[in-house]
């Protein structure tokens, strides 16, 4: 389990970029890169990797992540993989509610 990532785990999970997520003018290419830049998914893999990064030892523990933006369909899908993934809760605030992510579901019933 270690030796494979986080991306390349929630991969295997069928998770495929959403590219429609990207506004700016520019190639397919560049608009992955622009999505695996967005703020949640930065800051839940640091939580992931900063406690359990020897081991999953943490699991059962909350990831809080805030955030005063709207969630875009991407965030969401690749949310909801990695608390299926990693077994652990994830609780995203945007701009208009929370989402709790739990076992690959979120708490919004993908509306939102």
């Amino acid at each position: 389990m270690a030796s494979s990532t986080l991306a390349e785990r929630i991969r295997k999970e069928g998770y495929v970029l959403d590219t429609s997520c990207v506004l700016h003018n520019v190639n397919e290419e560049e608009k992955e890169n622009l999505l695996c830049g967005h703020s949640e998914k930065l800051a839940i893999a640091f939580v992931y990797l900063k406690d359990c990064g020897e081991g999953d030892y943490c699991k059962g523990t909350t990831i809080r992540v805030a955030k005063n933006l709207r969630v875009c369909n991407d965030c969401h899908v690749a949310t909801k993989l990695i608390s299926k993934i990693v077994g652990r809760e994830i609780i995203v605030r945007d701009v208009r509610r929370f989402h709790h992510f739990k076992d690959g579901n979120c708490s919004c019933g993908d509306y939102w």
